[in-house]
């Protein structure tokens, strides 16, 4: 469906009378601003006044009106047009960026993923006694406030694991 078929179908015919009009409203307030001044300065050589230098005033209203019904009229023309000739250039900068920035960006996520991975098992990192609720070194083995064992004990084979491992690292059963 277009673009057109969804909107108010009474904008196509303003659009219209805007396109017509407009110009031709400016044409009359340019018509209208060049007698004006044309008379004034028809009149210096004369030393009487100006007659028809009222026109001009009345014809700045007209000319700014019609502009700006003109723009109101071609406005979707415009916008349309603007948008053809700078969405290609838009891309070409970005894929220009992208291209030239690309292993910085590389670089900055290894350095974050190491980052991120150190503070997870880093000293600075607390976590809380399954028994306690203490909060405690995540390196440590057991609680310092109530000394229970910190780590999984696997039942099958008796390897000790990290505490927030779900599965042995010696023989791969399941940790509780």
């Amino acid at each position: 469906m277009r673009d057109e078929q969804k909107i108010n179908p009474k904008h196509a015919e303003i659009r219209q009378v805007l396109r017509i009009v407009g110009p031709l409203v400016a044409v009359v307030g340019l018509l209208l601003i060049a007698i004006g001044f044309g008379s004034f300065f028809m009149s210096l050589g004369k030393f009487e006044p100006p007659r028809f230098f009222w026109c001009a005033f009345l014809g700045m209203p007209l000319l700014f009106l019609g502009i700006a019904m003109s723009q109101f009229g071609f406005l979707g023309a415009v916008a349309r047009y603007q948008a053809g000739e700078l969405a290609p250039v838009g891309k070409d900068t970005i894929n220009y960026l992208a291209e030239g920035t690309k292993d910085g960006v590389q670089t900055i996520a290894a350095a974050v993923g190491a980052g991120l991975a150190q503070n997870a098992t880093g000293p600075d990192k607390m976590v809380p006694c399954p028994e306690c609720g203490h909060a405690g070194d995540v390196q440590a083995k057991f609680c310092d406030a109530c000394g229970a064992s910190l780590a999984k004990v696997c039942p099958s084979c008796g390897h000790v694991n990290d505490r927030d491992a779900n599965f042995c690292a010696n023989c791969g059963n399941g940790l509780k």
